[in-house]
């Protein structure tokens, strides 16, 4: 029996919006062949179906003989993608674009070449304005076949300004298939390192970085081309932890977009996505004037466009707001009222499970318990520092991983699970070692937690002072403070040394750094 999760055809069908639904349906009910028939039932059926039972399917649809299944299933799957692609064609100008340069070549096929010629110029034109190089160049590449084939009557000088467009968009395609691949590299890099750890980890992504980077002509560069350099120098700065650098290439980036207005309308993914970037930024440099200005710009654009997302839109817009609503309870340090919205998040992951990364799980899983141990509540915080422990990830994020342990660590310690917290240590010190990411503030909390398990309340307080003290002086290293970015220990010790909830802790520090800007 397959399982539901690897199932293609049931998977899409529950990606499937009720007006996708309809649509499809609308379109098979129109001939009503037995063939049309069958589809619907199968269709039907596994709509209805909570996990992919083959089984049943067989019981329930009898004309459907077991031989047949896989057919008959290949077919509906085929049949859903051009129903939604009929459907999503006015919505995605990219679709529209193809469609275009298909009629072309039906009508070149019937010998009408001039009125090939006449749409693909359309579709050129269109191509162009929207920045799709890979389809200018298709187009042209076309439009220069037409014309070596066939006597056209076309301009005298044609050759010559077709062959210009095609030298000007390969060395475009060039630069952006070069500078597309170094940002998702850089972003791979992200997912597996983290921060830089120490200066080799530095100098190793410096030397990529600058390896990887073509000569480029910045007044010359198309849309794309900005873009991809944009994507790519931010992933840089922010590995390296120059947030201030990252700031302004996230800025830069989203300035791109205003500069386009139809490409937030056609590439919706990027745009928010930059918009992401810029508020994390924003988060990072404690710029909260500005977070807030983006969060509302963020919020803003989702709610007036959001009828036109497509489901992978969506799915993202859910990711970036929530993360950043998030953020702006830490910023703020309020911690309590950031639980408010804990159950509703975990609603939108769960609607979202199909199309949502682990990666993206495992960032909101540390958030949420980040909320529950900032408000006090240090049960509610292992619960889901748990789920980051037993996913199965290997070393996806292993930053975040590492984190997530010791603070687990640390809950269990509020809790006065002293014993446990004896036994975890040993378990919590070979994971971080085996992932090479025991930093000097780790290392610190690690023998604090050992010495002073059984300690004293007299002697405690005295041990978090020298604790905090040590850690205030480990932050001042660049390679070190990655460690504070993940886990604000130094606030936790100054409530423990106050004997105050370390979210009025942070709370305060926020109205303190708001009064002196």
């Amino acid at each position: 029996m397959p399982n539901s999760q690897s199932d293609a055809l049931f998977v899409l069908i529950k990606t499937l919006t009720k007006a996708e639904k309809r649509n499809f349906q609308l379109a098979f009910n129109k001939n009503n062949t037995k063939e049309d028939v069958l589809f619907i039932q199968l269709f039907n059926t596994l709509d209805k179906m909570k996990e992919y039972d083959e089984e049943l399917i067989l019981k329930k649809i009898t004309d459907i003989k077991k031989q047949q299944l896989s057919n008959v299933k290949a077919h509906l799957y085929k049949h859903l993608l051009s129903s939604l692609r009929q459907l999503y064609k006015q919505k995605d100008p990219v679709i529209e674009l193809r469609e275009q340069m298909d009629h072309a070549r039906v009508l070149y096929n019937k010998g009408l070449y001039n009125q090939s010629l006449k749409l693909l110029a359309k579709a050129k034109s269109m191509a162009m304005e929207q920045e799709e190089v890979m389809l200018a160049w298709e187009i042209v590449e076309f439009e220069k076949l037409i014309e070596a084939r066939h006597i056209t009557r076309s301009l005298e000088n044609r050759a010559e300004v077709l062959s210009c467009e095609s030298r000007q968009i390969e060395q475009q395609l060039t630069n952006i298939s070069r500078l597309s691949t170094l940002s998702l590299r850089m972003y791979g890099l992200y997912l597996k390192l983290g921060h830089a750890r120490n200066q080799r980890d530095a100098e190793m992504v410096k030397s990529f970085f600058e390896s990887q980077l073509p000569p480029l002509k910045h007044g010359d560069m198309s849309f794309y081309e900005k873009i991809y350099i944009y994507q790519a120098s931010s992933w840089y700065y922010y590995i390296l932890q120059d947030f201030l650098m990252y700031y302004r290439y996230t800025q830069k980036w989203v300035d791109l977009f205003k500069s386009y207005p139809s490409l937030q309308r056609t590439d919706v993914d990027l745009y928010i996505k930059a918009q992401h970037n810029l508020l994390t930024a924003h988060f990072y440099t404690s710029n909260f004037e500005k977070f807030k200005s983006a969060l509302s710009d963020l919020e803003t654009y989702i709610h007036d466009n959001q009828d036109n997302f497509h489901e992978n839109t969506r799915t993202s817009a859910f990711v970036y707001l929530y993360t950043a609503k998030i953020n702006r309870y830490f910023l703020e340090g309020t911690f309590t009222q950031g639980l408010n919205m804990v159950p509703e998040l975990e609603t939108e992951i769960s609607k979202h499970t199909l199309k949502i990364d682990q990666h993206r799980v495992l960032v909101f899983y540390y958030k949420i318990a980040c909320l529950y141990f900032g408000s006090g509540d240090n049960s509610k915080a292992i619960v889901y520092l748990n789920k980051i422990i037993n996913l199965r990830i290997g070393n996806l994020r292993a930053d975040i991983q590492c984190f997530a342990r010791i603070l687990h660590l640390i809950a269990h310690y509020e809790l006065e699970n002293y014993s446990l917290v004896e036994y975890l240590i040993k378990s919590v010190y070979h994971f971080i070692s085996k992932n090479k990411d025991l930093g000097l503030m780790m290392e610190e909390i690690m023998k604090f937690l050992r010495r002073y398990i059984y300690a004293d309340p007299k002697a405690l307080r005295n041990a978090f002072i020298e604790l905090k003290d040590r850690l205030v002086e480990i932050s001042e290293d660049p390679y070190e403070r990655r460690s504070f970015l993940y886990l604000d220990i130094i606030s936790w010790l100054e409530s423990k040394i106050a004997g105050i909830p370390v979210q009025e802790v942070i709370h305060r520090k926020f109205i303190n750094h708001e009064k002196r800007i």
